[in-house]
């Protein structure tokens, strides 16, 4: 029905169902991008499909960290012991694809005229320093974030929750109501803004949380992005392509891979290029 490029990845609409590819091949496959995964495409496929249907609950198989996809897009997950099944699933494939359907309907995938090759060196050096971050014996030096508090703050972090008051719009949002002696209510805010300022940090400047990756990437780098519903954030761009970064460009914001601790992912919103 409809093919575009979305959240930079491929992605294949049809009217009970959606199709999201990496746009990255490794002889002859797809692959996923140095900061994506199966989660990464599954979300983005979800969120795409929410723009056109109610997705009230959806089943989601393993190798998907199911409670990082609900609370990017709120969509709730399906109770396993629940009689009826749900109305919508995520289908994985042995390629980096990912297919967001209605319960039984019948799915072609696309073949996509779209193929970045990925260099065999640089992809396999990365799976390698991804693979050692998520042993469960790997604990960052710097910043620690337990599967707890991860939780905790997911939804209001990924799905991008803020509070709007006469005197303007807070992102994060605040524990109370109550903003600045006024009461605020709380909003999703838009994915996209302009960039203020950016800094790159060289592999030997980056915080430990990338100290595997950051070597095998350059480095690492991160902007102040004006959202345009008001609040600034600082992001860290996306690794899986390579954008030149000025003064008032446009942004989105996408789902993706941060770092591993402890054996899972924390997953965030990175700055992406908006390209015309």
């Amino acid at each position: 029905m409809s093919d575009e490029v979305w959240m930079g990845y491929l992605l294949h609409h049809e009217p009970s169902y959606t199709v999201v590819q990496s746009p990255f091949v490794l002889n002859g496959q797809r692959v996923f991008g140095a900061d994506s995964d199966a989660t990464t495409l599954a979300v983005a496929a979800l969120l795409h499909r929410l723009e056109h249907d109610n997705v009230s609950a959806i089943s989601v198989p393993e190798g998907i960290d199911a409670s990082s996809l609900s609370a990017a897009t709120g969509v709730a997950l399906h109770d396993g012991d629940a009689e009826e099944e749900p109305p919508w699933e995520v289908l994985m494939s042995d390629e980096a694809i990912v297919v967001v359907s209605q319960r039984g309907a019948t799915v072609e995938i696309p073949v996509f005229d779209i193929e970045v090759e990925v260099d065999v060196e640089f992809h396999a050096a990365l799976e390698a320093a991804w693979g050692q971050e998520l042993s469960e014996n790997h604990v960052s030096q710097g910043a620690y974030v337990s599967r707890a508090q991860y939780d905790e703050a997911a939804a209001s972090r990924l799905q991008l929750h803020g509070q709007a008051n006469e005197q303007g719009v807070v992102w994060p949002p605040r524990f109370s109501h109550v903003v600045d002696g006024h009461s605020a209510s709380g909003m999703r805010l838009q994915r996209c803004g302009k960039v203020m300022t950016w800094t790159t940090l060289s592999a030997a400047g980056a915080p430990s949380e990338f100290s595997l990756r950051a070597p095998v990437l350059g480095g690492v780098s991160t902007v102040l992005l004006a959202l345009d519903d008001g609040p600034n954030g600082v992001f860290l761009m996306v690794d899986d392509e390579e954008s030149i970064i000025e003064m008032d460009a446009r942004m989105e914001l996408v789902f993706r891979r941060l770092y591993a601790q402890e054996g899972f992912v924390r997953y965030g919103l990175k700055a992406r290029a908006i390209h015309d």
